[in-house]
């Protein structure tokens, strides 16, 4: 990871806005990182908030859950680009408002695309530092005054992608499920946390907690593979684990959150992401 870093910190001043960002990461795919994202915005809408949502991975599952096919049409990718002065060769005509999708449950959302596998190379040879090009897209559209929360889905890779999320977020929520590979992929996501801290390239954003997720505890090697993970994760809240139930997969079958059924069997699901949403919060006040 080291190769990614040019020695620089961000000094610049924050925004004036107060809106909070948090990104969900695992390097480990399958652990349902981005069904996460998409129900824990949903629980901060219910709550009564103005959320923004950003697809950061170019598989743009995200951007799907709500309905939004990037194909033939400008996302992040092209913003992102847009925002940096060096690449001005590259600069599209699209803006930030034919951009962002404002979708049928008053959610918004900047959506990925294939493109942004190419992020990475794009950057290479400017200048400015390039591991803050989301950091500092954020602040020129003063999209933390415009929202009260965006909630960022990443890749689940190592890369500049990561480093750009990490450095632009306030906080991070990991989702995993209990096993040896996922366990693996937090030990990565938190590698490349070191390395921004020792760097100095920019703050470190807060630990928001670890989200076990399709936990079968009628398994014993399940529950004795979660035990040990729990034992060795450090610096943040354990949340209550989401079992592999079938809302989950109804919900997911009919691209809808979990808060978009009345039934009386959504309702410990709800009350989970209601939970954390309302944790998130308070962690982020302080």
């Amino acid at each position: 990871m080291k190769s990614l870093w040019n020695l620089v910190k961000d000094t610049s001043a924050q925004p004036e806005g107060k809106g909070k960002i948090i990104a969900l990461m695992n390097q480990k795919g399958g652990v349902g990182k981005t069904t996460m994202a998409f129900n824990l915005a949903h629980a901060l809408k219910s709550e009564g908030h103005k959320v923004l949502c950003i697809d950061m991975d170019p598989q743009f599952n995200f951007s799907s859950l709500f309905g939004v096919n990037p194909q033939g049409r400008a996302h992040i990718h092209h913003l992102l680009v847009n925002s940096v002065k060096e690449l001005k060769p590259l600069h599209t005509t699209d803006l930030l408002d034919e951009v962002i999708t404002r979708t049928s449950v008053g959610i918004d959302i900047i959506p990925a695309g294939q493109e942004l596998s190419g992020f990475e190379l794009t950057v290479a040879g400017i200048q400015s530092p390039r591991q803050l090009v989301l950091n500092k897209f954020i602040k020129k559209y003063n999209l933390r005054s415009m929202y009260d929360y965006i909630i960022i889905d990443g890749p689940p890779t190592l890369g500049l992608l990561v480093v750009n999320i990490l450095c632009a977020v306030d906080g991070v929520l990991y989702p995993f499920v209990p096993d040896s590979f996922s366990q693996q992929g937090l030990k990565n996501i938190q590698q490349v946390l070191e390395d921004i801290r020792e760097m100095e390239i920019c703050d470190v954003p807060v630990n928001l907690g670890y989200i076990p997720n399709l936990f079968d505890q009628r398994r014993k090697q399940v529950k004795a593979d979660f035990e040990k993970i729990e034992s060795e994760l450090g610096g943040g809240k354990v949340f209550t684990p989401f079992t592999n139930k079938v809302q989950f997969t109804k919900a997911q079958a009919q691209r809808k959150s979990v808060f978009e059924f009345q039934h009386n069997d959504f309702k410990d699901i709800q009350e989970q992401f209601l939970t954390m949403a309302r944790f998130v919060q308070a962690e982020l006040r302080q």
